[in-house]
Formats: structure tokens, sequence, C-alpha cells
């Protein structure tokens, strides 16, 4: 605070808001950053590629997201394998339709899949879906993925 005198002999007391005003910019550009970094999804997963068209329409029903480096989500809520059981019948409770929706990375081992698929079903889910992203469209008919005939 500045202090400074007038000609009459009064004192007159100063206030600098320039600091004021530098901590307010502060705080607001820390408010824009975690603001951006919540926005985005909890986990970053690759889907599995499938050649059957998607549905327009997506499950109303609890995402389960497994990530490539074992960290499991149940909407945006990093939760460990011990947690998933409680925390999914919470979710499952709480909507309508009893499905799970599993989001896995391509990378993920089938045993992981299934023991987690498993916890959703005892946890009371009634369908169990997996989510996929679709192929890119391709000219030649019966790809990769096309059983093969025969044995």
């Amino acid at each position: 605070m500045a202090m400074s005198t007038n000609q009459g002999g009064g004192v007159f007391a100063d206030i600098n808001i320039t600091p004021l005003t530098d901590i307010f910019l502060v705080l607001l550009i820390i408010f824009m950053v975690t603001t951006a970094v919540t926005i985005e999804s909890a986990a970053h997963v690759d889907l599995p590629k499938a050649e059957q068209a998607q549905t327009k329409e997506k499950p109303k029903g609890v995402l389960v997201t497994y990530t490539s480096s074992h960290q499991i989500f149940v909407g945006q809520q990093s939760v460990t394998l011990s947690q998933l059981a409680p925390v999914l019948h919470d979710a499952l409770m709480k909507k309508s339709e009893k499905l799970v929706v599993f989001q896995g990375d391509p990378k993920v081992m089938l045993g992981d899949m299934v023991r987690i698929l498993d916890i959703a079903k005892t946890a009371g889910a009634d369908g169990i879906a997996i989510a996929v992203a679709q192929l890119p469209a391709s000219g030649a008919g019966g790809g990769a993925g096309a059983p093969s005939a025969g044995m």
C-alpha cells in the first residue's frame, strides 16, 4: 500500500491493484486448464476393428473400459479390480437397462476380459455388449475377418 500526502496535509491511501490482477489472471488460467483436462475422456482405448456395420444408436448401459495399461474405468471413475463389483452394482442399479458395454483395448488379454465380464454378470448385468470400431470400407469382399470354411 502506497502512502502519499496532498497539499492540505492529509494522507491518502492508494491501493496498488497490479498484484491482485496478476493473481486473478493466474487463477483464471489454472481453472481454464483444469476444465479442459476434465472434459477429456478418462481413458483412451484403441477399440478393436470389426467389418460389421455399427448401429446408429448407442446402447444405454454402463460403460466399463479396460486399457492396455490394465486400468479399469466404470464410466469416468477409475476403479481397482476389487472395487469393480460394488461400483458396477451401484451403477447398474441407477440404470433402467441392466446392460454392461465393455470397451477394451485390442492388447487386452482374453482372460482379463472374461474376468471383468464375469464380475459384471455377478454385479447384476442382464446383458453384455462389446464396443468395436468399424473397419474402413474396402472394395474387395471377404477380408481378414471373414471366417474360412472347411478343415
